[in-house]
């Protein structure tokens, strides 16, 4: 791998496994029986909204590492 290929693995991991989880509550939501189809639609948005954000500040994380800022919490 790379010089940080390693020090990515993590992130991008992590981050599938959580939108993975907020798909299929999507999923769960759309498949709902008896519920008006705006209703279902205004839930979907409920896991969308943290699906963008975690995906933002995966694509951050990647630009620190990248960046050689790997150890973050020093400058703290």
């Amino acid at each position: 791998m790379k010089k940080h290929g390693k020090k990515m693995v993590a992130p991008i991991v992590i981050t599938a496994l959580i939108l993975l989880y907020y798909a299929a509550m999507g999923c769960v939501i759309l498949l709902l029986p008896g519920m008006k189809t705006w209703l279902r639609l205004a839930l979907v948005a409920v896991p969308l909204i943290p699906c963008c954000v975690i995906l933002y500040v995966m694509i951050q994380r990647i630009g620190e590492i990248k960046k050689g800022e790997e150890d973050d919490l020093d400058q703290y």
